[in-house]
Protein backbone atom coordinates (compact mmCIF):
# COMPACT_ATOMS: atom_id res chain seq x y z
CA UNK A 1 0.00 0.00 0.00
CA UNK A 2 1.23 3.51 -0.45
CA UNK A 3 1.50 5.89 2.53
CA UNK A 4 0.54 9.12 2.33
CA UNK A 5 4.37 10.13 3.08
CA UNK A 6 5.34 7.75 0.63
CA UNK A 7 3.30 9.45 -2.31
CA UNK A 8 4.58 12.89 -1.11
CA UNK A 9 7.94 11.56 -1.57
CA UNK A 10 7.46 9.85 -4.60
CA UNK A 11 9.39 12.13 -7.75
CA UNK A 12 7.25 9.90 -10.52
CA UNK A 13 5.08 11.69 -12.64
CA UNK A 14 1.70 10.12 -13.30
CA UNK A 15 -0.94 11.45 -15.78
CA UNK A 16 -4.36 11.71 -15.17
CA UNK A 17 -7.82 12.12 -16.31
CA UNK A 18 -11.26 13.34 -15.68
CA UNK A 19 -13.16 11.47 -18.01
CA UNK A 20 -16.93 13.01 -18.35
CA UNK A 21 -19.61 13.14 -20.76
CA UNK A 22 -19.24 16.59 -22.02
CA UNK A 23 -15.05 17.30 -21.35
CA UNK A 24 -11.99 15.59 -20.81
CA UNK A 25 -9.99 17.29 -18.50
CA UNK A 26 -6.16 16.17 -18.08
CA UNK A 27 -3.67 16.40 -15.45
CA UNK A 28 0.09 15.63 -14.61
CA UNK A 29 0.54 15.00 -11.12
CA UNK A 30 4.05 14.35 -9.18
CA UNK A 31 4.77 13.88 -5.04
CA UNK A 32 0.39 13.32 -5.26
CA UNK A 33 -0.01 17.27 -6.65
CA UNK A 34 -0.84 18.64 -9.89
CA UNK A 35 1.94 19.74 -11.61
CA UNK A 36 1.52 22.55 -14.47
CA UNK A 37 -2.05 23.67 -15.94
CA UNK A 38 -4.32 21.25 -16.86
CA UNK A 39 -5.38 20.86 -20.15
CA UNK A 40 -9.46 20.25 -21.21
CA UNK A 41 -10.99 18.73 -24.72
CA UNK A 42 -14.30 18.20 -26.02
CA UNK A 43 -15.24 14.33 -24.94
CA UNK A 44 -16.86 13.67 -28.17
CA UNK A 45 -19.17 11.65 -26.68
CA UNK A 46 -20.92 10.30 -30.39
CA UNK A 47 -18.09 10.36 -32.36
CA UNK A 48 -15.32 7.46 -31.46
CA UNK A 49 -12.86 8.90 -33.98
CA UNK A 50 -13.23 11.87 -32.56
CA UNK A 51 -13.14 11.13 -28.96
CA UNK A 52 -10.28 8.84 -29.10
CA UNK A 53 -7.96 11.39 -31.13
CA UNK A 54 -8.86 13.94 -28.25
CA UNK A 55 -8.00 11.25 -25.71
CA UNK A 56 -4.47 10.95 -27.27
CA UNK A 57 -4.15 14.81 -27.79
CA UNK A 58 -4.56 15.51 -24.17
CA UNK A 59 -2.30 12.95 -23.00
CA UNK A 60 0.48 14.37 -25.63
CA UNK A 61 -0.03 17.98 -24.60
CA UNK A 62 0.27 17.32 -21.05
CA UNK A 63 3.73 15.13 -21.91
CA UNK A 64 5.13 18.40 -23.94
CA UNK A 65 4.17 20.60 -20.55
CA UNK A 66 6.45 18.55 -18.39
CA UNK A 67 10.48 18.37 -17.84
CA UNK A 68 10.26 14.48 -17.76
CA UNK A 69 8.47 10.87 -19.21
CA UNK A 70 5.37 10.09 -17.23
CA UNK A 71 5.78 6.56 -15.20
CA UNK A 72 2.30 5.89 -15.89
CA UNK A 73 -0.86 7.13 -16.99
CA UNK A 74 -3.89 6.15 -14.23
CA UNK A 75 -7.24 7.82 -14.56
CA UNK A 76 -11.08 6.86 -13.92
CA UNK A 77 -13.27 6.29 -17.20
CA UNK A 78 -16.87 5.63 -16.65
CA UNK A 79 -18.39 2.04 -16.91
CA UNK A 80 -19.35 -1.38 -17.54
CA UNK A 81 -15.94 -1.75 -18.23
CA UNK A 82 -13.30 -4.47 -17.54
CA UNK A 83 -10.69 -2.50 -16.01
CA UNK A 84 -7.75 -4.93 -15.85
CA UNK A 85 -7.70 -4.82 -19.49
CA UNK A 86 -8.73 -1.56 -19.91
CA UNK A 87 -11.82 -1.96 -22.46
CA UNK A 88 -14.67 0.67 -22.13
CA UNK A 89 -18.18 -1.36 -23.17
CA UNK A 90 -21.45 0.65 -23.45
CA UNK A 91 -21.84 3.77 -21.44
CA UNK A 92 -24.82 5.99 -20.70
CA UNK A 93 -22.62 9.42 -21.31
CA UNK A 94 -20.20 7.95 -23.81
CA UNK A 95 -22.23 6.46 -25.95
CA UNK A 96 -19.64 6.54 -28.77
CA UNK A 97 -18.12 3.56 -26.87
CA UNK A 98 -20.53 1.28 -26.80
CA UNK A 99 -19.81 -2.13 -27.90
CA UNK A 100 -16.19 -1.98 -26.69
CA UNK A 101 -13.28 -0.28 -27.16
CA UNK A 102 -9.98 -1.20 -25.63
CA UNK A 103 -8.76 2.46 -24.54
CA UNK A 104 -5.84 1.43 -22.11
CA UNK A 105 -4.16 -1.41 -24.53
CA UNK A 106 -4.33 1.87 -27.28
CA UNK A 107 -2.97 4.33 -24.65
CA UNK A 108 -0.08 1.55 -23.57
CA UNK A 109 0.79 1.52 -27.78
CA UNK A 110 0.73 5.28 -28.14
CA UNK A 111 2.83 6.35 -25.40
CA UNK A 112 4.99 3.25 -24.07
CA UNK A 113 3.89 3.31 -20.55
CA UNK A 114 1.88 1.10 -18.14
CA UNK A 115 -1.80 2.56 -18.31
CA UNK A 116 -4.48 1.74 -15.57
CA UNK A 117 -8.45 2.74 -16.08
CA UNK A 118 -10.76 2.04 -12.86
CA UNK A 119 -13.98 3.89 -11.67
CA UNK A 120 -14.26 7.20 -10.25
CA UNK A 121 -15.71 5.78 -7.14
CA UNK A 122 -13.09 3.48 -6.79
CA UNK A 123 -10.59 6.39 -7.24
CA UNK A 124 -12.34 8.54 -4.98
CA UNK A 125 -12.24 6.46 -1.95
CA UNK A 126 -8.57 5.55 -2.63
CA UNK A 127 -7.77 9.05 -2.43
CA UNK A 128 -9.22 9.42 0.82
CA UNK A 129 -7.55 6.43 1.79
CA UNK A 130 -4.16 7.74 1.00
CA UNK A 131 -3.86 11.54 1.29
CA UNK A 132 -8.10 12.59 3.09
CA UNK A 133 -9.72 11.49 5.53
CA UNK A 134 -8.43 8.37 6.79
CA UNK A 135 -4.71 9.20 7.56
CA UNK A 136 -6.22 12.97 9.07
CA UNK A 137 -8.22 10.81 11.36
CA UNK A 138 -5.11 8.64 12.37
CA UNK A 139 -3.21 11.44 12.98
CA UNK A 140 -5.86 12.78 15.32
CA UNK A 141 -6.51 9.57 17.23
CA UNK A 142 -2.46 9.44 17.82
CA UNK A 143 -2.92 12.84 19.08
CA UNK A 144 -5.51 12.02 21.15
CA UNK A 145 -3.67 8.96 22.83
CA UNK A 146 -6.38 6.43 21.45
CA UNK A 147 -4.78 3.13 20.10
CA UNK A 148 -7.14 3.00 17.70
CA UNK A 149 -6.10 2.90 14.18
CA UNK A 150 -8.47 2.93 10.86
CA UNK A 151 -7.33 0.76 8.14
CA UNK A 152 -10.66 0.47 6.13
CA UNK A 153 -12.49 3.13 4.35
CA UNK A 154 -16.34 3.54 2.07
CA UNK A 155 -16.36 6.53 0.12
CA UNK A 156 -19.70 7.68 -1.39
CA UNK A 157 -20.01 10.45 -4.13
CA UNK A 158 -23.22 12.15 -4.81
CA UNK A 159 -23.81 13.91 -8.05
CA UNK A 160 -25.10 12.83 -11.34
CA UNK A 161 -25.00 9.23 -9.91
CA UNK A 162 -24.40 8.04 -6.92
CA UNK A 163 -20.92 6.59 -6.77
CA UNK A 164 -18.99 4.29 -4.18
CA UNK A 165 -15.72 2.84 -3.64
CA UNK A 166 -14.51 0.88 -0.85
CA UNK A 167 -10.81 0.10 0.69
CA UNK A 168 -10.04 -2.79 2.77
CA UNK A 169 -6.94 -2.92 4.51
CA UNK A 170 -5.33 -0.65 2.59
CA UNK A 171 -6.17 -2.44 -0.64
CA UNK A 172 -8.96 -1.25 -3.35
CA UNK A 173 -11.62 -3.59 -3.89
CA UNK A 174 -12.43 -3.92 -7.31
CA UNK A 175 -13.92 -7.24 -7.65
CA UNK A 176 -13.53 -9.90 -10.26
CA UNK A 177 -15.91 -8.87 -12.96
CA UNK A 178 -14.78 -5.02 -11.70
CA UNK A 179 -17.76 -4.63 -10.12
CA UNK A 180 -16.98 -3.63 -6.76
CA UNK A 181 -18.55 -0.60 -4.96
CA UNK A 182 -21.57 -0.28 -6.96
CA UNK A 183 -23.25 1.66 -4.34
CA UNK A 184 -26.06 2.85 -7.14
CA UNK A 185 -27.74 -0.60 -7.29
CA UNK A 186 -28.32 -1.37 -3.36
CA UNK A 187 -31.81 -1.37 -2.69
CA UNK A 188 -33.90 2.86 -2.04
CA UNK A 189 -35.54 2.59 1.22
CA UNK A 190 -37.53 5.35 0.69
CA UNK A 191 -38.66 3.40 -2.50
CA UNK A 192 -37.84 -0.29 -2.20
CA UNK A 193 -39.00 -1.24 -5.77
CA UNK A 194 -36.21 1.64 -7.26
CA UNK A 195 -32.67 1.52 -6.60
CA UNK A 196 -31.04 3.84 -4.45
CA UNK A 197 -29.82 6.36 -6.75
CA UNK A 198 -33.07 7.35 -7.57
CA UNK A 199 -33.47 8.46 -4.19
CA UNK A 200 -29.53 9.92 -4.00
CA UNK A 201 -28.25 11.89 -6.96
CA UNK A 202 -29.07 15.61 -8.59
CA UNK A 203 -31.92 14.30 -10.45
CA UNK A 204 -33.52 12.66 -7.15
CA UNK A 205 -33.63 15.56 -5.27
CA UNK A 206 -34.84 17.82 -7.77
CA UNK A 207 -37.85 15.16 -8.54
CA UNK A 208 -38.07 15.33 -4.60
CA UNK A 209 -38.54 18.96 -4.68
CA UNK A 210 -41.07 19.03 -7.22
CA UNK A 211 -43.02 16.71 -5.85
CA UNK A 212 -43.47 17.77 -2.34
CA UNK A 213 -43.54 21.85 -3.94
CA UNK A 214 -46.42 20.19 -6.31
CA UNK A 215 -45.03 21.51 -9.46
CA UNK A 216 -45.12 20.29 -12.71
CA UNK A 217 -41.66 20.03 -13.76
CA UNK A 218 -37.93 19.87 -11.63
CA UNK A 219 -36.64 22.48 -13.39
CA UNK A 220 -34.60 24.04 -10.29
CA UNK A 221 -31.11 22.76 -9.54
CA UNK A 222 -29.64 21.32 -6.13
CA UNK A 223 -28.34 24.66 -5.33
CA UNK A 224 -31.70 26.54 -6.19
CA UNK A 225 -33.32 23.89 -4.21
CA UNK A 226 -30.68 24.41 -1.22
CA UNK A 227 -30.69 28.46 -1.48
CA UNK A 228 -34.96 27.95 -1.04
CA UNK A 229 -34.43 25.50 2.10
CA UNK A 230 -32.29 27.86 3.67
CA UNK A 231 -33.95 31.01 2.78
CA UNK A 232 -31.78 32.44 0.48
CA UNK A 233 -34.15 32.78 -2.00
CA UNK A 234 -38.01 32.82 -2.40
CA UNK A 235 -39.71 29.15 -3.09
CA UNK A 236 -41.19 25.94 -0.82
CA UNK A 237 -38.78 25.70 2.38
CA UNK A 238 -40.70 22.77 3.60
CA UNK A 239 -40.33 21.21 0.47
CA UNK A 240 -36.62 22.10 -0.38
CA UNK A 241 -35.94 20.63 3.23
CA UNK A 242 -38.04 17.58 2.64
CA UNK A 243 -36.43 16.93 -0.58
CA UNK A 244 -32.61 16.90 1.55
CA UNK A 245 -34.23 14.93 4.06
CA UNK A 246 -35.73 11.85 1.96
CA UNK A 247 -31.58 12.18 0.56
CA UNK A 248 -30.70 11.62 3.72
CA UNK A 249 -32.35 8.99 4.16
CA UNK A 250 -31.46 7.11 0.86
CA UNK A 251 -27.84 7.65 1.91
CA UNK A 252 -27.85 6.32 5.65
CA UNK A 253 -29.83 3.43 4.56
CA UNK A 254 -26.63 2.97 1.59
CA UNK A 255 -24.26 3.50 4.52
CA UNK A 256 -25.77 1.61 6.82
CA UNK A 257 -26.04 -2.12 4.73
CA UNK A 258 -22.10 -1.20 3.71
CA UNK A 259 -21.02 -0.18 6.65
CA UNK A 260 -22.48 -3.70 8.36
CA UNK A 261 -19.56 -5.41 5.63
CA UNK A 262 -16.94 -2.93 5.85
CA UNK A 263 -16.11 -1.92 9.32
CA UNK A 264 -14.31 1.06 8.85
CA UNK A 265 -15.02 5.53 8.53
CA UNK A 266 -16.99 6.37 5.04
CA UNK A 267 -16.54 9.88 3.36
CA UNK A 268 -18.85 11.48 1.44
CA UNK A 269 -18.34 13.78 -1.76
CA UNK A 270 -19.49 15.11 -4.59
CA UNK A 271 -21.61 17.93 -5.93
CA UNK A 272 -23.99 17.39 -3.35
CA UNK A 273 -22.03 17.19 -0.43
CA UNK A 274 -22.24 21.01 -0.17
CA UNK A 275 -25.81 20.15 1.24
CA UNK A 276 -24.27 18.10 4.21
CA UNK A 277 -26.13 20.17 6.59
CA UNK A 278 -29.60 19.40 5.34
CA UNK A 279 -29.15 15.82 4.80
CA UNK A 280 -26.26 14.92 7.21
CA UNK A 281 -27.88 14.38 10.22
CA UNK A 282 -31.05 12.76 8.71
CA UNK A 283 -28.70 10.10 7.51
CA UNK A 284 -26.89 10.09 10.94
CA UNK A 285 -29.77 9.19 12.04
CA UNK A 286 -30.69 6.36 9.89
CA UNK A 287 -27.21 5.02 10.92
CA UNK A 288 -28.11 5.17 14.58
CA UNK A 289 -31.42 4.41 14.32
CA UNK A 290 -32.80 1.02 14.40
CA UNK A 291 -34.39 -2.19 12.86
CA UNK A 292 -37.23 -4.75 13.37
CA UNK A 293 -37.67 -8.31 14.42
CA UNK A 294 -40.13 -10.21 13.66
CA UNK A 295 -41.58 -9.84 16.76
CA UNK A 296 -42.05 -6.57 16.74
CA UNK A 297 -39.11 -5.52 18.80
CA UNK A 298 -36.48 -3.30 17.75
CA UNK A 299 -32.97 -3.72 17.49
CA UNK A 300 -29.76 -0.96 16.89
CA UNK A 301 -29.41 -0.67 13.37
CA UNK A 302 -25.39 -1.25 13.44
CA UNK A 303 -23.43 -3.02 15.83
CA UNK A 304 -21.41 0.17 15.88
CA UNK A 305 -21.94 3.71 17.25
CA UNK A 306 -21.94 6.22 14.20
CA UNK A 307 -20.50 9.79 14.38
CA UNK A 308 -20.62 12.79 12.13
CA UNK A 309 -17.13 13.88 12.22
CA UNK A 310 -18.16 17.56 11.25
CA UNK A 311 -19.49 17.42 14.59
CA UNK A 312 -17.06 18.98 16.65
CA UNK A 313 -18.10 17.65 19.56
CA UNK A 314 -19.07 14.79 17.81
CA UNK A 315 -15.54 14.49 16.43
CA UNK A 316 -13.88 14.83 20.29
CA UNK A 317 -15.59 12.05 21.11
CA UNK A 318 -15.05 9.61 18.50
CA UNK A 319 -11.36 10.25 19.10
CA UNK A 320 -11.57 10.43 22.75
CA UNK A 321 -12.95 6.33 22.94
CA UNK A 322 -13.22 4.50 25.83
CA UNK A 323 -9.21 3.71 26.41
CA UNK A 324 -8.61 1.58 28.91
CA UNK A 325 -5.69 -0.12 30.58
CA UNK A 326 -6.48 -4.41 30.75
CA UNK A 327 -4.61 -6.07 33.15
CA UNK A 328 -3.31 -9.49 32.07
CA UNK A 329 -4.06 -12.10 34.16
CA UNK A 330 -1.10 -13.82 36.03
CA UNK A 331 1.46 -10.81 34.85
CA UNK A 332 2.48 -7.21 35.91
CA UNK A 333 1.40 -5.97 32.58
CA UNK A 334 -1.35 -4.54 30.51
CA UNK A 335 -3.33 -4.52 27.49
CA UNK A 336 -3.81 -0.74 25.93
CA UNK A 337 -7.19 -1.04 24.51
CA UNK A 338 -10.39 0.87 23.31
CA UNK A 339 -13.44 -1.38 23.31
CA UNK A 340 -16.11 0.97 21.81
CA UNK A 341 -16.79 0.21 18.63
CA UNK A 342 -17.55 2.77 16.53
CA UNK A 343 -17.22 4.81 12.53
CA UNK A 344 -17.03 7.71 11.48
CA UNK A 345 -18.78 9.75 8.37
CA UNK A 346 -17.10 12.94 7.33
CA UNK A 347 -17.38 15.36 4.31
CA UNK A 348 -14.54 15.35 1.97
CA UNK A 349 -11.92 17.62 2.43
CA UNK A 350 -10.28 17.27 -0.71
CA UNK A 351 -13.32 17.03 -3.01
CA UNK A 352 -14.04 14.78 -4.92
CA UNK A 353 -12.35 15.49 -8.15
CA UNK A 354 -9.08 16.19 -6.02
CA UNK A 355 -9.41 12.69 -4.80
CA UNK A 356 -10.02 10.91 -7.83
CA UNK A 357 -6.85 12.59 -8.82
CA UNK A 358 -4.66 11.78 -6.24
CA UNK A 359 -6.27 8.29 -6.00
CA UNK A 360 -5.21 7.59 -9.47
CA UNK A 361 -1.61 8.51 -8.91
CA UNK A 362 -1.36 6.72 -5.63
CA UNK A 363 -2.95 3.36 -7.64
CA UNK A 364 -0.31 3.00 -10.57
CA UNK A 365 2.53 4.13 -8.18
CA UNK A 366 1.31 1.20 -6.23
CA UNK A 367 0.97 -0.75 -9.13
CA UNK A 368 4.58 -0.19 -10.46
Amino acid sequence: MITEAALASDPRVVLTLDAGGTNFVFSAMRHGQPIGGSVTLPAEPENLDASLRNLVAGFETLITQIDESPAAISFAFPGPADYPKGVIFNVGNLPAYRGGVAVGPLLEERFGVPVFLNNDGDLFAYGETIAGLLPTINRELESAGSPKRYRNLVGLTLGTGLGGGIVIDGRLVTGDNSAGGEFWLLRNKVRNDCFAEEGASIRAVRSAYAAAAGLAADDLSPKDIYDIATGQIEGDSRAARQAFETLGEVVGDVLANVLTLIDGLAVIGGGLAGAAPLFLPRAMAELNGTIGRSDGSQTARLIQDAYDLGDPVQRREFLHGDTQAIAIPNSSRTVITDPRKRVGVGISALGASRAVAVGACAFALDQL
